[in-house]
């Protein structure tokens, strides 16, 4: 049996995550880890996500090294903010604890910081912008489609809800890296946030990313490649967060059952769908 600890407790991808697990035969929940001196303490996890108690309660941030290492865990899920990311990593792996993060908006230094914990201290690692196995799969097609359109222009479009607070998404940004990086353009040069006023003609290998934010949008994201008369759109649409759900459980089956030689490396949701 896989037993889980889950960072971000109150959030509603961790709810439908735990709920999903508590349905996986070779998996427990058997943490849950809040904020730092979270208000949820002490509360039954199973009563907050809605099935009655389980029998595994709150702990805040605080005390996430006492946890993981009282409960014995094997793999700890994270989706919380990218500070709050960091940390939990760090600790986790010096706790010789597994991870699988879906927590977006890292940035190179932070990113950084988590490679060195997770080599150091060799542990696996499964990090990934979107969970959703149809978005990784659309992370392959663009890339397949960045090779022979190479002289077309790309535009990237996303959609998300109202209460997202960063932007473009970390799923935006990851198709843009992969497609900068098939062009062979350099990032900081290529990428367009936006545009608003007399900006001029689109320049010579230019990438636009445009965030959208409304509603309760669970996550569109779209990529366009412009020719010159014609167009071709790549469009991968979640419809609920039981998308993300699904692509975790695999990843956390997939950091228990790979090599040896992925101790101390972070790999992808690619990895863990042999889309490589």
């Amino acid at each position: 049996m896989i037993k889980v600890a889950v960072n971000g407790a109150g959030g509603r991808i961790i709810s439908k995550i735990v709920k999903t697990l508590l349905k996986t035969e070779d998996m427990e929940v058997v943490a849950a880890i809040g904020r730092e001196n979270t208000p949820h303490e002490g509360k039954d996890i199973g009563e907050m996500v809605g099935v009655g108690k389980i029998g595994v309660l709150v702990t805040g941030a605080q005390m996430l090294s006492e946890v993981l290492n009282e409960k014995k865990i094997d793999v700890m899920i994270d989706f919380t903010s990218a500070q709050t990311a960091v940390e939990a990593i760090q600790t986790a792996a010096e706790c010789g604890v597994n991870v699988v993060v879906g927590t977006t908006g890292f940035s190179e230094a932070q990113m950084d910081e988590i490679k060195r914990s997770i080599k150091e201290n060799r542990v696996k690692a499964v990090i990934s912008p979107n969970m959703a196995v149809g978005m990784n799969v659309f992370f392959k097609i663009i890339r397949d489609l960045a090779q022979i359109l190479n002289d077309w222009d790309v535009e990237i479009i996303e959609a998300h809800h109202k209460h997202k607070t960063d932007a473009p998404s970390g799923t935006a940004l990851e198709a843009y890296h992969i497609i900068a990086n098939e062009l062979g353009v350099g990032r900081d040069e290529s990428l367009v946030c936006g545009r608003q006023g007399m900006v001029g003609a689109r320049s010579p290998g230019e990438i636009g990313v445009h965030a959208v934010r409304g509603g309760d949008i669970v996550g569109d994201h779209t990529v366009l490649f412009a020719g010159e008369g014609e167009r071709l759109e790549v469009i991968h649409r979640a419809g609920t967060r039981q998308a993300f759900v699904t692509g975790v459980i695999k990843a956390v089956q997939y950091v228990m059952e790979s090599p040896e030689g992925t101790k101390g490396k972070i790999t992808t949701m690619e990895d863990v769908l042999s889309l490589k």
